[in-house]
C-alpha cells in the first residue's frame, strides 16, 4: 500500500510541475489571494481549502463521473460545464461586490463553514472538474479503473495520492496569492483594483478554457516532463504495482520493451473491439484488422485534449499522407482521459482541426485500450503484414525511429515497393545529410545567421534578411515579435532560408497566408489557419540544396522549420 501511495503521489507531482497546469496557474493565484467571499480572519486556510477542494472534486469525478453521469442521463461534458460556471461566477463576483454578496449568501447559513471559508472549498470543488492534466501511467491506470468500473481500495488510494501529488505545486500559488493580499502594503491599499484584475483573469480563462484556447499555449511549449513521466511508465515496480488496473489481456504484448529501436515479436495484434463510433470510414463502419493482412498497421491511441497526443499528430497526418499508397494503413483509437471527451461531436470537431484522414474509432469503454494493455497517451503500436506487434512507443518523441521501424515494415511487406523520402525530423538518422531541425523562438534559437536581436520583447524588432544566406541557417527581415517559443510578423516579415532536403515542413498558427519565393519559380501561397500545425512549404523529388523566401500576413506565428 506503501509503495501504491508513493507511486500515485510521484506520479502527481510530475503532473503537477508539466504544461498541462499552466492555464489553472493564474486561477489559483488570483482564488488564493481571497476570492468573491471575503468571510472571516483566517484568510490563511484558504489556500488549503481551495486545493482540499480540489484533490476531492479530482479524486471522485475521475472514478466516477461517467457512472453518475450516465445514471442521472446527463451529458458527458456536464462537469465541465458547472466548473467553468463556478470559475466564470467568481470572476464576475470579484469585479461586482454586489454580486459577490449574492454569492457568498449560501455560505451565511451555515456558520461553520462561514467562519471557516466555505467557499474557498467549493471553488476548490468546480475548479477541480476543469483540472485536466498531463496523462502519465498512473493517470492512465485510475482512468481504466474509473471507465471499467474495477474501484477497489488499490485505485482509491492510488487516486487520492495522485490528486494530491498534483495539487501540491498548486497549493504553492494559492498561498502566495494569500501572503501576497495579506503582507503587501501596495496590495492592501489597491485590494480593489487587483480584485478586478483577478476577476478580469479567471473570466478569460473560462472562455478560454470554455473554447480550449488554453491548447495553443501548452502545444507550443516543449514537453519538459515527458522524460521522467516515461522514465515511470518504464520502471518495473511501477509496471508491477499498476498491473491490476492494466489487466491480464494480451500478456504476450509485454515482450516487447516500450521504445525500443529495434523491431521484436510481440504477438498477435488484439481486434480493436468495443467501440461506439468509426469516423473517416464508408458509411461509418468498422475496421477489422483481420481484414488488413498484407497492410503495415500503426494503431495510435490518443485523446483530443491531451497535449502530447496534439503535438505528435502531425507526425501522424504525414505519415498517412506519405505512406498510405506504399501499404501502410494508419487507425487512431480515441480512448478519453475524461468524460467530457466522450463526446462524439467534440471528438470529430477535434478530428477536422487536426486533419486527420485516416480511420478514427471511439473507444469511450476502453475496450480496445485494454486489450492491448496500453498505459499511455499518445501510444503506438506497429503491426507487420501478418498482424504481428513488432513495435510499442509510449509518449511523444522519436518519430525518425518509428518512421524507420515502419519504412523497414512496408519494405518487408513489399520488397518492390517505392518509398517516398522520410518526412520525420530526425530522418537524418536514415542516412540523409539534411538541415537540421530549426526553431525560431528565443528559448531553442539555433541556425539563426543574420541582422537584428533575437532578444523576447513585446514590442516588434527590425531584422534585414542576408542578401546571401549561408548552408543550413535562416536570417528574418521587416519587423517581427520575438516570443521564446516563436516569432509573430507584424508588418514587412519576411523569412530566408537555405536548406538541405526533399520536403520542409514550417510549422505556423495564426490566420493568414505565407507567400514562397524560390529562384527560378513562380510564387506560390499557402493560407494558415488557426493553432500550430505543420505546412509543407518545400516538396521536391529528391533531396536538395535550395534557398526560399517566406513573406508572412500580421498576425502569423511561426515555429519551426523541420526537413525530410
Amino acid at each position: 500500500m506503501t509503495t501504491l501511495a508513493l507511486i500515485g503521489l510521484i506520479g502527481g507531482l510530475i503532473t503537477g510541475v508539466s504544461p498541462c497546469v499552466l492555464p489553472m496557474l493564474p486561477i489559483i493565484f488570483f482564488a488564493g489571494t481571497g476570492g468573491a467571499v471575503p468571510v472571516g480572519k483566517r484568510r490563511d486556510v484558504r489556500p488549503v481549502k481551495i486545493i482540499a477542494g480540489i484533490v476531492v472534486s479530482f479524486s471522485v469525478f475521475t472514478l466516477t463521473g461517467s457512472v453518475i453521469l450516465s445514471a442521472l442521463g446527463l451529458p458527458d461534458s456536464f462537469l465541465r460545464w458547472i466548473g467553468l460556471t463556478v470559475l466564470g461566477l467568481v470572476g464576475l463576483g470579484l469585479i461586482f461586490p454586489a454580486l459577490g454578496h449574492l454569492i457568498e449568501r449560501p455560505f451565511y447559513r451555515l456558520p461553520k463553514l462561514n467562519r471557516q471559508d466555505g467557499g474557498a472549498f467549493v471553488l476548490g470543488l468546480g475548479l477541480g472538474t476543469l483540472y485536466v492534466p498531463c496523462a502519465g501511467p498512473v493517470l492512465a491506470a485510475i482512468t481504466v479503473a474509473g471507465a471499467t468500473g474495477h474501484i477497489g481500495w488499490r485505485t482509491v488510494v492510488l487516486t487520492v495520492s495522485f490528486a494530491i501529488g498534483a495539487a501540491l505545486p498548486l497549493l504553492i500559488f494559492a498561498s502566495a496569492g494569500s501572503r501576497i493580499s495579506q503582507r503587501v502594503k501596495a496590495y492592501r491599499d489597491r485590494a480593489r483594483g487587483f480584485r478586478i484584475a483577478g476577476g478580469v483573469v479567471m473570466l478569460a480563462l473560462a472562455v478560454a478554457l470554455a473554447f480550449n484556447l488554453t491548447d495553443v499555449l501548452q502545444r507550443a511549449l516543449p514537453s519538459y516532463t515527458s522524460g521522467l513521466e516515461q522514465k515511470v511508465a518504464e520502471n518495473k515496480t511501477v509496471q508491477g504495482a499498476l498491473a491490476p488496473a492494466i489487466g491480464d489481456a494480451s500478456t504476450e504484448l509485454s515482450k516487447c520493451t516500450p521504445g525500443a529501436a529495434e523491431l521484436a515479436e510481440c504477438g498477435p495484434a488484439p481486434a480493436i473491439q468495443g467501440t461506439q463510433k468509426w469516423f473517416n470510414t464508408p458509411d461509418g463502419q468498422p475496421v477489422e484488422l483481420s481484414r488488413l493482412r498484407g497492410k503495415v498497421v500503426l494503431i495510435d491511441f490518443w485523446a483530443y485534449s491531451c497535449i502530447n497526443c496534439q503535438r505528435a499528430t502531425p507526425y501522424l497526418v504525414a505519415w498517412d499522407k506519405a505512406y498510405r499508397a506504399a501499404g501502410l494503413e494508419i487507425i487512431g483509437v480515441h480512448s478519453p482521459e475524461f468524460a467530457f471527451e466522450k463526446d462524439a461531436g467534440n471528438v470529430a470537431a477535434a478530428i477536422r482541426s487536426a486533419g486527420i484522414r485516416y480511420p478514427v474509432a471511439q473507444d469511450n469503454n476502453l475496450a480496445t485500450w485494454t486489450a492491448y494493455r496500453n498505459q499511455y497517451w499518445p501510444a503506438k503500436y506497429l503491426i507487420d503484414a501478418n498482424g504481428v506487434v513488432r513495435s510499442i512507443k509510449f509518449g511523444e518523441g522519436s518519430y525518425g525511429q518509428t518512421e524507420n521501424q515502419l519504412r523497414q515494415l512496408l519494405t518487408a511487406a513489399n520488397p518492390g515497393v517505392r518509398l517516398p523520402a522520410p518526412v520525420a525530423v530526425q530522418a537524418v538518422a536514415a542516412g540523409k545529410d539534411l538541415t537540421p531541425e530549426t526553431y525560431l523562438g528565443y528559448s531553442r534559437s539555433q541556425n539563426f545567421k543574420g541582422t537584428g536581436s533575437l532578444a523576447p520583447r513585446k514590442t516588434p524588432t527590425a531584422f534585414s534578411l542576408n542578401a546571401y544566406q549561408p548552408d543550413d541557417t535562416y536570417s528574418l527581415g521587416g519587423r517581427w515579435i520575438v516570443g521564446t517559443q516563436n516569432v509573430t510578423a507584424t508588418s514587412g516579415s519576411q523569412t530566408r532560408l537555405n536548406y538541405r532536403a526533399a520536403k520542409v515542413y514550417h510549422v505556423l498558427s495564426g490566420h493568414g497566408t505565407v507567400t514562397i519565393s524560390a529562384p527560378g519559380q513562380a510564387d506560390r501561397r499557402i493560407v494558415v489557419t488557426g493553432t500550430p500545425n505543420a505546412y509543407q512549404i518545400v516538396d521536391n523529388p529528391t533531396v536538395e540544396r535550395g534557398t526560399i523566401t517566406l513573406t508572412y500576413s500580421a498576425g502569423i506565428s511561426a515555429y519551426t522549420f523541420s526537413f525530410g
